[in-house]
């Protein structure tokens, strides 16, 4: 997309003479454009979260099974955040070519950084005497970790998956890189052709999303631990 071509026909914010911040004229004409980075941020964001945990939750109970390797866990979890987009993606790009999965993967990895030490910490503040409880009950290592130990953790945990949603939608813009930004992509285009509509409507989005999400995983941590508010 560059910036309108065509000769003004009435009074607009967005044209040959004009080139305005805020235009809701652009929000009008370009809204399937709009509707359709909009939906591929989101996908790509949620697909890169959950992918951060699938990895990240098994990372997690390595470190804590095995103290030895924990330092190597965080370590080399928070070693990925450093690795820049610019060199990551074109690292993927021959496995997975030019498509979502790259932008996914390469995000995923970046998350594991947040994720891996959240699930670990939130394990570690369950208290040593309801774990006694709870073997004394009968319970097994991996009922314990299912029926006890994880919803006990889920607080920490979502506080952590919170700092890497709103941060994997920041990050989602530099997936136009391979084309595959969401809202990156107008925010890439609209500097590249000086939008001013386009790149602020963009941002202004990318905003609003992280806003949004940050909400739905306060709501779902309210639904998964009724305890909490019925203490409060």
């Amino acid at each position: 997309m560059t910036l309108l071509a065509q000769a003004d026909d009435g009074p607009s914010c967005y044209g040959r003479l004009t080139n305005e911040w805020v235009c809701w004229d652009y929000v009008v004409d370009y809204r399937p454009e709009i509707v359709e980075a909009t939906t591929q941020h989101v996908a790509i964001t949620i697909a890169s979260v959950l992918f951060g945990l699938a990895l990240s939750f098994p990372l997690a109970l390595l470190a804590r099974r095995l103290p030895r390797l924990e330092s190597t866990v965080l370590g080399v979890s928070t070693g990925l955040y450093t690795v820049p987009s610019l060199a990551l993606f074109p690292l993927l790009v021959p496995f997975t070519g030019l498509s979502a999965t790259t932008v996914v993967i390469g995000l995923g990895l970046y998350a594991l950084t947040v994720l891996v030490r959240a699930i670990l910490e939130g394990l570690r503040a369950v208290p040593e005497d309801v774990r006694e409880s709870a073997r004394g009950l009968g319970y097994g290592d991996g009922r314990l970790l299912l029926r006890v130990e994880l919803p006990l953790a889920v607080p920490v945990v979502m506080a952590g998956l919170r700092v890497a949603t709103v941060s994997t939608v920041a990050l989602t813009t530099v997936g136009s890189l391979v084309a595959y930004g969401g809202l990156g992509n107008l925010i890439a285009e609209g500097v590249q052709s000086n939008f001013r509509a386009q790149l602020l409507t963009a941002a202004v989005l990318c905003v609003v999303l992280a806003v949004l999400l940050d909400v739905v995983i306060v709501l779902a941590q309210r639904v998964l631990t009724p305890w909490t508010r019925t203490a409060g």
